[in-house]
């Protein structure tokens, strides 16, 4: 099979698998694999294949003693997802730009899938000599970032296990941490004082500092970072000066986004 016959297929099944989904309203939240099929379009024998693999990947679920589906919260999620994503960007802009100055040569916003942090907000006013070329939708891995850490370090301890084994932790740079005893650790120190330090871990000749953005739960909604050469001064002495603002600016943006709706995010359940 091509590539392209390769990728028609994936989209077919995929809006098959949506339009079972579709299927269930709120007025009729518990089908039987008949109705579904009949509302989806499809064939029983389609419809209960793709009923099983939804069902595998926690969107639907059997109804207990009967023959009938239902989607589950998970559903939701994905919806709660996408507002809150857009909801976090549009109050980050503000917090970006104010972060961003002499010190601080960009400042951004990521948030967590599997084991890499994606980049949905970023304010940048250098560091192209450097080669940092990180855009919004930019992914990069969650041991050897500081926003990857200052994420997983509030997340409960076998979550934190559980997301440091989906991948290969490779070194990035010479300075990178990829042992899980070490990374736990490391951890722990980022708990104890509020933020994660990375200094050239990620990206050689840059430190970076970064802050969780927490739910009304205390569970990590996203991160919020900060970056500057390191040739304008040690880890230490950017930690001194930047840690104080970037606290204050998570905790800014923590209350914004908790007054509004109290969103969360926590994408390492999906």
């Amino acid at each position: 099979m091509t590539e392209p016959e390769t990728s028609k297929n994936v989209v077919q099944s995929l809006a098959k698998g949506f339009s079972v989904m579709e299927a269930f309203t709120s007025d009729e939240p518990e089908l039987v694999l008949a109705e579904i099929a009949r509302r989806a379009g499809l064939d029983n024998g389609t419809t209960f294949r793709l009923l099983n693999t939804l069902v595998m990947l926690g969107y639907v679920e059997r109804v207990e003693g009967s023959r009938r589906f239902r989607l589950t919260l998970k559903c939701l999620e994905l919806g709660f997802n996408a507002i809150a994503r857009s909801d976090l960007r549009t109050r980050a802009r503000p917090v970006l730009r104010g972060l961003v100055g002499e010190m601080n040569e960009a400042a951004s916003i990521g948030v967590l899938e599997g084991a890499e942090v994606v980049y949905i907000e970023r304010m940048q006013a250098g560091m192209t000599r450097l080669g940092v070329d990180v855009r919004i939708g930019s992914r990069v891995p969650v041991h050897s970032t500081a926003i990857g850490h200052a994420i997983v370090s509030f997340l409960p301890r076998d979550d934190q296990e559980r997301i440091l084994a989906a991948a290969p932790r490779r070194k990035v740079t010479d300075k990178t941490v990829t042992g899980v005893r070490s990374l736990l650790q490391r951890f722990k120190e980022v708990r104890a004082r509020g933020y994660a330090v990375s200094d050239q871990e990620n990206v050689p000749g840059l430190c970076v500092l970064a802050a969780p953005i927490v739910g009304a739960d205390g569970l990590p909604i996203a991160g919020l970072s900060v970056a500057a050469p390191a040739f304008r001064m040690s880890a230490q002495a950017f930690a001194k000066a930047g840690a104080g603002p970037l606290l204050e600016a998570a905790r800014v943006l923590s209350r914004g986004l908790n007054a509004a709706g109290g969103f969360a995010l926590h994408s390492t359940h999906a």
